[in-house]
């Protein structure tokens, strides 16, 4: 049986597998040790504080088989970001121009960088081994991250956002970034990815222009990617959007995808979390999402839940460490 639960410390060799197998672009999951240690100790001091509210915190959650203790995936929720420096975004604007004397109206995008996420909380760093993506293991660790915000709600803020992987190709490059950022730093994505993952975006705010850029003006390949996720985060991007995240023209200033935001009280699977206690075992019942524990004894699972929410089979119950009155908190699966 998998289960999502905190990070350890010691999971760090199977992290930074993990790490390796994802590759550039996913900035909150660095393939260096030093970089992944320090974010693994930043998660445990998370999940051992008692927070009343958003503060700077990151909760790594991992897919963690229940009998080998072998890692299946990884996924991400930061508290507030901003907190340490900027959150930057291009926000995609759109307007037009008029020629009388031409007869001609030109339509115009613009890219301007903007800090509107500050203070939001954060889903991200997403990935399963290519071995464990069948029988909904990315369902359940996707969802994970949302019945740990109801579970534990004041830990995080009234708005939230998710960042998509944007395209690149097979050698990690991305066309955004070398019509953009490349001529600003002088690096290729893969090194300012890796750079970010490690030492933050302040060098962003140092370097990057503040002027709005005219979409116009880059290369076809540049525009044709703005906006849009990695052909490998499609799936992602649906999941995201069922669960009520939006579109709002935001972009990751290093890649070009999305940015999607969300009302964190409105996202499906925290307003239809109900809490029940155990009252016993059986095999029969609803396919369903199931989380129990606070901080760092948070747990979650999928099993047959019945009896109005208050029984799951014994398995269940044994692998997750649940005994009779715990209580549940589930949604349909």
């Amino acid at each position: 049986m998998w289960l999502v639960t905190p990070a350890r410390t010691d999971d760090l060799p199977a992290l930074l597998a993990l790490a390796r197998l994802a590759g550039s672009g996913i900035t909150n999951l660095p393939a260096d040790p030093d970089a992944l240690a320090a974010r693994l100790a930043w998660s445990c001091e998370s999940f051992a504080r008692t927070a009343t509210a958003p503060d700077n915190e990151l909760y790594i959650l991992v897919l963690r088989h229940s009998e080998t203790g072998a890692i299946g995936g990884t996924a991400m929720l930061f508290s507030r970001v901003g907190a340490r420096w900027p959150f930057y975004s291009y926000k995609l604007s759109q307007f037009s121009q008029a020629s009388r004397e031409l007869n001609r109206v030109v339509p115009l995008s613009l890219l301007s960088l903007v800090t509107d996420h500050d203070g939001a909380s954060e889903v991200g760093g997403l990935f399963l081994h290519p071995d464990q993506r069948a029988g909904g293991l990315g369902k359940l660790l996707a969802r994970s991250r949302y019945l740990f915000i109801a579970q534990s709600r004041a830990r995080f803020a009234d708005r939230i956002i998710a960042e998509l992987r944007g395209v690149s190709d097979a050698q990690g490059q991305s066309p955004f970034w070398d019509a953009i950022g490349r001529k600003f730093f002088g690096m290729s994505f893969p090194e300012a990815d890796a750079f970010n993952a490690a030492h933050g975006s302040q060098f962003i705010a140092d370097l990057m222009p503040r002027q709005p850029i005219y979409t116009a003006l880059l290369p076809d390949t540049a525009q044709a990617v703005i906006g849009q996720p990695h052909p490998g985060g499609r799936g992602a991007l649906a999941m995201l959007t069922r669960e009520g995240f939006a579109q709002e023209n935001y972009l990751d200033i290093f890649d070009g995808g999305p940015t999607l935001t969300a009302r964190t009280d409105q996202l499906l699977t925290v307003r239809s979390a109900r809490r029940t206690r155990l009252s016993g075992h059986a095999e029969e019942g609803t396919p369903a999402l199931i989380a129990s524990g606070q901080g760092a004894e948070f747990r979650a699972f999928a099993t047959p839940l019945g009896a109005q929410g208050t029984t799951l089979p014994a398995e269940a119950a044994r692998a997750a460490r649940l005994s009779l009155k715990d209580e549940l908190l589930h949604v349909p699966l």
